[in-house]
């Protein structure tokens, strides 16, 4: 099923519970535009609160990720005297509102996200792989946070989520020399989950997202906040919140069935209850 995202920047189905989200500017290596973004967040918005949609996979068109912002336009709006006649506070609320609608959306909805990774990630599309939960990229994959490059500090919360997945020494060493990451360096780094072939990105990514998708959904929710909590809260707060969410997935139809189905030696069906 096909969804309309208001836009063609941003393709979207939903196949098998699995909802695909696809930037779509192929000829600028799926460099972000203000209507991408919008349709970005609305869409993730919109899967998630689909209980048809169990699982969410983050790509990119023509065998690149995303190039993060369109820095031609950067260019054009700067000869132009800046960002028009929005003031820098409007600016910065607007940017506000989209990072939290995108990349905050994808680390916080409470369904796994993956991204899959066909080519270069970088800038802000790098950040927006970092928010999934899980990365796959093909061998061709290549990652960097490039802001240093085009002398900006960084957005889309890569500095969080980078500096938690490689510690903050290995992120300022990113941010700072901006060093381009084959699929093999980002992947021994934790950047990345797997490193397949270029032809077979599509088809492994799908079969662990379909997986995700047809897990039990309920204890998918309270893992991933538990994780997520993890990350940031202290020690005590985690405790008390996994006692919570343990016995809360334990009174769930999905954990009888797999109950059932241990002592049964096959395979349980889980319903998402």
């Amino acid at each position: 099923m096909e969804l309309d995202t208001g836009t063609e920047e941003l393709l979207a189905t939903v196949d098998d519970g699995v909802a695909v989200l696809t930037m779509n500017r192929p000829e600028r290596r799926n460099a972000l535009t203000p209507t991408m973004l919008r349709a970005l967040g609305a869409t993730l918005a919109r899967v998630e609160v689909d209980d048809d949609v169990g699982c969410v996979v983050l790509t990119g068109a023509g065998g690149a990720f995303c190039a993060g912002g369109d820095v031609k336009e950067m260019a054009r709006a700067n000869e132009g005297g800046g960002g028009g006649r929005a003031t820098i506070d409007g600016r910065i609320h607007r940017q506000r509102l989209d990072q939290r609608a995108t990349s905050g959306r994808l680390f916080e909805m409470p369904k796994p996200t993956i991204a899959m990774v066909p080519g270069p990630a970088a800038g802000a599309g790098l950040s927006l792989a970092l928010a999934c939960d899980l990365r796959y990229g093909a061998e061709r994959a290549v990652l960097t946070t490039a802001f240093a490059r085009v002398a900006l500090a960084g957005d889309y919360g890569g500095t969080w989520f980078l500096t938690r997945l490689v510690g903050p020494a290995k992120a300022r060493e990113l941010y700072f020399l901006s060093p381009r990451l084959d699929a093999s360096e980002a992947l021994g780094l934790g950047l990345l989950n797997a490193v397949v072939p270029d032809d077979q990105l599509e088809a492994e990514t799908l079969a662990v997202a379909r997986r995700l998708a047809a897990g039990p959904r309920v204890a998918y929710r309270y893992m991933k906040e538990n994780l997520n909590r993890a990350v940031l809260g202290e020690l005590g707060e985690c405790l008390d919140m996994e006692a919570a969410h343990h016995i809360r997935t334990g009174l769930t139809e999905d954990h009888r069935e797999a109950a059932a189905a241990f002592v049964d030696k096959r395979e349980p069906v889980f319903r998402g209850r």
